[in-house]
């Protein structure tokens, strides 16, 4: 009760005469016995707040153990010392540990109170978990103790010190088959009490939920934009957590194979004075008084790179597109893996790099990702995926020619429809056991205006598209590097040649045939993990309708 109180509850409720506007008129007595009964209540109000607060007062003072317990003050978290304790990582226990004290710090992801005198804390760190037993003991563990572990509200932070052991039977809530016997416990900082959404809720899968359902037991399912609106508990989820460490390994896959292959790595700008590719799905905005847009790729400047005789260029960046596309695989802004290269005699150079980097990475997630494979599976079952040693190849006229025979009627001169992309894909599963192929020499009427057409057809052209589970997920091709051609080719497709003037210019200077190709890391991953909707393999999604989180 603050010090103000007492004047405001005077203990003789007739002297309330002289508080009121200055009034000397006496109570009456039912008015004195109203405020008799009000100051009771306030004083028992008050009685039963110091009773619950007690475990962070009086009762932790007189607590001998209240020292192994307790919220740690903000003050000894703004790196006020280096005590030189070592913390384990939950994934390191094991029963090599056996009887040794280890220092943890993790989420509170379950508590369940077993009585007055013991308690187990699920503590989760980075997708692994481990069970953390309290168990009443003299000099060691205390009921406030206990009391304190089961008021912590889950998600909290927490440090805890304590000795492993082994238990004779198979833990089930929990990836670690040890438990920590705790002798220590610190709340780092609380999570709210009541969280938007339960990582409980946001991890169970639909074959969970139908299950329950037919059980006659109704499941929390989190939906889409739910999940998006609270993303940062959504991707505690393991899951989301595997999905975003293969999304890493994809990455460094990338950089690693291509730098093995004496390319180089660089970094073009993302504001530039025209489109990249043509069109009008592009974000346009004010650059100093200058008309300039986000770039769609770093098509144009990698090409200069190659002409600056870089030889073999590859980038990861941010790539932007203003195309209004709601669909459950495209984005307005993704990250972009490209790569140009020189080419000696033929644009099948570059699907040879596609071949083997590909190959590679999909070896490589198979071998060093399986445990996040298996948390993938568990909440978004999938079947691993299908492809050969040496990728198959099929030219445009092949495909369509595969689909006429199916009865699907494709335009020869056309581009492949979402639809027509999946049959295809279906045929090729059943023909050549594969769910990784190249379709190469399309029409050149569907290709940028810096493709290279066909030597023998000008009607096609050196390009190709990469396909996983019939989704087309690559585009890569041989480039016009004659600038007299290019300029006549960006006219046709309507681009004003004056905004990329410094790009055509680059040529002017002599250049090497080149070619190259662009995937995005977000569809690799989708494709890979045959996930249904691309905004679930990007951190924070963005597309037509959502700017945030």
């Amino acid at each position: 009760m603050s010090s103000e109180e007492p004047s405001q509850n005077p203990k003789n409720p007739e002297d309330q005469s002289q508080n009121e506007e200055g009034s000397t008129k006496k109570l009456s007595k039912k008015e004195a016995a109203k405020l008799e009964r009000l100051r009771k209540r306030q004083e028992a109000a008050a009685a039963a707040s110091a009773a619950t607060n007690i475990s962070s007062t009086e009762l932790d003072a007189a607590d001998p153990l209240a020292e192994n317990y307790g919220e740690t003050p903000l003050d000894d978290l703004k790196s006020k010392e280096i005590s030189g304790r070592k913390w384990t990582e939950v994934k390191e226990l094991n029963e090599e540990l056996k009887d040794q004290v280890v220092l943890i710090r993790g989420r509170c992801q379950a508590i369940r109170a077993v009585g007055k005198k013991m308690a187990f804390v699920v503590v989760r760190e980075r997708g692994f978990t481990v069970q953390c037993v309290l168990t009443v003991t003299p000099d060691v563990v205390s009921v406030p103790m206990v009391k304190f572990a089961t008021s912590l509200s889950r998600e909290s932070i927490v440090d805890i010190e304590g000795v492993i052991s082994v238990p004779a039977t198979t833990i089930k809530g929990a990836t670690q088959q040890v438990e920590v016997q705790v002798r220590k416990l610190y709340c780092i900082n609380k999570a709210i009490p009541t969280l938007p959404i339960n990582i409980e809720d946001a991890a169970r899968s639909e074959k969970e939920i139908e299950k329950a359902l037919q059980a006659g037991e109704q499941l929390v399912r989190v939906n889409q934009d739910t999940r998006l609106n609270f993303r940062v508990l959504d991707i505690r989820t393991p899951a989301n957590q595997g999905i975003f460490h293969i999304q890493c390994q994809v990455e460094n896959i990338f950089r690693q194979f291509l730098l093995s292959e004496d390319f180089v790595g660089i970094h073009t700008p993302k504001l530039i004075a025209g489109s990249s590719e043509g069109g009008s799905a592009v974000f346009r905005l004010d650059y100093k008084g200058q008309p300039a847009c986000l770039a769609q790729s770093p098509q144009l400047h990698k090409q200069m790179a190659i002409c600056g005789d870089f030889g073999r260029v590859f980038e990861i960046g941010p790539v932007f597109r203003a195309e209004d596309s709601f669909t459950h695989r495209h984005l307005c802004e993704f990250t972009g893996l490209d790569v140009e290269m020189e080419i000696k005699e033929h644009y099948s150079e570059v699907m040879d790099i596609v071949d083997r980097l590909f190959v590679t990475m999909f070896d490589s997630l198979n071998d060093t990702c399986r445990k996040e494979l298996e948390a993938i599976d568990t909440q978004y079952p999938f079947k691993p995926l299908k492809y050969l040693r040496n990728t198959l190849r099929l030219t445009f006229e092949e495909g369509v020619q595969m689909l006429k025979e199916a009865g699907v009627e494709i335009d020869p001169l056309g581009d492949l429809n979402t639809e027509s992309e999946r049959k295809l894909g279906q045929l090729v599963l059943e023909k050549y056991d594969t769910e990784f192929y190249i379709l190469h020499r399309y029409p050149l009427a569907v290709r940028p205006f810096y493709t290279m057409p066909c030597y023998d057809n000008p009607l096609y052209s050196n390009s190709f598209d990469v396909f996983i589970r019939g989704e087309e997920i690559i585009s890569g091709a041989q480039r016009v590097h004659v600038p007299e051609y290019l300029m006549e080719r960006a006219q046709a497709c309507g681009i004003d040649v004056k905004t990329i003037s410094t790009y055509i210019d680059s040529f002017r200077y002599g250049a090497p045939p080149h070619g190259g190709f662009g995937v995005g890391l977000e569809r690799v991953v989708m494709l890979f993990c045959a996930l249904n909707n691309i905004r679930k393999s990007s951190l924070f999604p963005r597309d037509p309708q959502r700017i945030a989180p």
